[in-house]
């Protein structure tokens, strides 16, 4: 077997293996998450990133790896943004606790597809017009500084124009009907016909699977200029969200702490954005890996201590 179909085999069966344990074993039947579960569940999956990172370093170069682990620590970071905002679809639609799993689980499954999707158009993209890498890192730089210095508004999920739309030109219930995205619903009590109507549930995940499209403009560009090796790029982004929607349970309730996190991120991006012309102003073929590793753990480091401090409880 060529190797590199090999490496892509490997990649798919681990994915595999966790999404069947996941859903098979751990969390089989519809029932509230707790915290502690929450952190073991994201814990593993972040040790089961790491790892991967660390054969591919072993096993391809610390180059390679390095962009890996790079990659994997901006993806977890640029991810923690899209938990606020599905405690608000969760919220908005009032969603039990014991189902929210079920969508965030087929949520995975949904990114794991827009994710190859989009990583796919930008390397080819790149591999046909190179200016567009600069292109990618300018934005980049302008997202940062427009994340520094602009408070976020809240969504205002009740206007949003998809879910407008299929209430609109959809049959959508408008109360839970158990664990079902969709169930089927007679027109009165006399009339044996029957109709397939949409469930809040499902509704849920058409907004979650949006949200992280719009977040994937930002997290895709930041790992192309970084690198823009297929493999690393994918392999890096779906292991960082596969424990995303674990890690969701815990950190619903500790996003307060994190609040000046988001400039960290903020200086992150525009340090990503920037190494392609530092690497010019200083005659690099390439911004050393490691360094640019380096350098971003020490970001998230800093804002991560910091945020804990400013939001630490004053007896």
């Amino acid at each position: 077997m060529d190797r590199s179909l090999l490496l892509w085999v490997i990649f798919i069966i681990i994915v595999l293996f966790l999404l069947a344990f996941d859903l098979g074993v751990l969390h089989k039947t519809n029932r509230e998450i707790g915290i502690k579960e929450s952190l073991y569940t994201s814990l593993g999956y972040i040790i089961t990133g790491v790892l991967f990172g660390a054969w591919i370093w072993f096993d391809q170069g610390a180059q390679k790896g390095a962009e890996y682990l790079t990659g994997f620590a901006i993806e977890k970071s640029l991810a923690l943004d899209n938990i606020f905002l599905i405690s608000l679809i969760f919220t908005y639609f009032a969603i039990p606790r014991k189902y929210q799993y079920r969508i965030l689980f087929w949520g995975i499954v949904g990114v794991i597809v827009l994710r190859a999707m989009l990583i796919a158009l930008g390397v080819a993209l790149i591999a046909s017009f190179a200016w567009i890498l600069y292109l990618f890192a300018v934005f980049l730089i302008f997202t940062g500084i427009k994340m520094f210095f602009i408070i976020d508004n809240l969504p205002d999920i009740k206007s949003n124009p998809l879910l407008r739309f299929i209430r609109l030109h959809c049959n959508v219930t408008n109360e839970i009907r158990g664990p079902e995205f969709f169930v089927k619903v007679k027109k009165d009590k006399n009339n044996n016909e029957s109709k397939w109507y949409i469930t809040p549930l499902f509704l849920a995940l058409i907004l979650i699977e949006c949200m992280d499209l719009i977040f994937a403009v930002d997290s895709v560009p930041a790992i192309l200029a970084i690198t823009t090796d297929t493999y690393i790029v994918y392999t890096s982004n779906i292991f960082a969200v596969l424990g995303l929607r674990a890690l969701y349970f815990a950190l619903d309730a500790l996003l307060v702490r994190f609040k000046y996190l988001k400039y960290a991120l903020a200086i992150l991006l525009i340090f990503i954005g920037s190494k392609i012309f530092i690497a010019e102003l200083l005659d690099m073929a390439k911004f050393p890996p490691v360094l640019a590793l380096t350098i971003t753990f020490t970001i998230l480091a800093v804002g991560v201590i910091y945020s804990m401090y400013k939001t630490r409880k004053k007896n």
